[in-house]
């Protein structure tokens, strides 16, 4: 992600510069570059994307595209709009890994027009592939920023994964099916206890609870906690009975 570099071509409003910002710092980059804004103001921005100043410091002013794009070693193009020349298309999902995989040869630059009008055809002639997000055509044309979130999202979750997720600090093994029979045996016994079957079907019962509990896969931890829950709802009741 560290070689992922925004870049906005000639944006008009301020406030899609700091929804990018807030956009990137969301998804963790940190490189913007910016082409003729029509307007900046870091303080601004700051004040609209809250604890940016970090990246704000950093950003790039450029006069033109191609300097923009001098050091990237692959020029990904964004467009909502379909044109007849042969381009290379693909939606951000899709296109996701292979952007990651071209930043083992250097920096890959981002490319987002203005917002009227987008990126011209000699813009997108300088792009090695477009991304166009799936919207519905009758109103296929999105927020900058948006565009920008969408875009770093995907690769974002194409960043990670490969990574684990987090995992509970003590792992068991899956309950065994005597486990589960005595913990299905006192959950049982406990809901006679409290009388929960009443004028019910007790068999009908359980054999919803068995298949909730199989269905959780329930480890043997697990399995042994509910079991001790439901002895002690017997255990108080008796308890209760003796003080009477």
């Amino acid at each position: 992600m560290a070689s992922l570099v925004v870049v906005l071509n000639e944006t008009q409003d301020l406030v899609n510069i700091a929804g990018t910002v807030r956009a990137m710092r969301n998804m963790g980059l940190s490189r913007l570059r910016l082409v003729r804004p029509a307007e900046f103001d870091a303080y601004r921005i700051a004040g609209i994307a809250h604890g940016s100043e970090a990246l704000l410091e950093r950003i790039e002013f450029f006069d033109a595209l191609d300097d923009a794009l001098a050091d990237a070693a692959h020029v990904v193009g964004t467009t909502a709009r379909r044109r007849e020349a042969a381009y290379v298309w693909q939606t951000p999902r899709a296109a996701a890994p292979e952007i990651l995989a071209a930043t083992a040869f250097g920096p890959v630059a981002l490319v987002f027009g203005r917002e009227d009008k987008g990126l011209s055809n000699a813009d997108l002639d300088r792009c090695d592939r477009l991304l166009t997000i799936p919207t519905d055509p009758a109103a296929s044309s999105l927020n900058l920023a948006q565009a920008v979130l969408l875009v770093t999202y995907e690769l974002r979750m194409a960043a990670i994964a490969s990574t684990p997720l987090p995992r509970p600090r003590r792992t068991a093994p899956p309950a065994t099916p005597a486990q589960l029979h005595e913990m299905f045996d006192d959950i049982e016994a406990a809901l006679a206890a409290v009388d929960f079957f009443k004028k019910r079907n007790p068999a009908a019962i359980l054999r919803t609870v068995r298949a909730a509990a199989r269905r959780a896969a329930l480890d043997a931890r697990e399995a042994k906690l509910f079991r001790a829950m439901a002895i002690e709802v017997v255990k108080h009741l008796d308890r209760m009975k003796g003080r009477a």
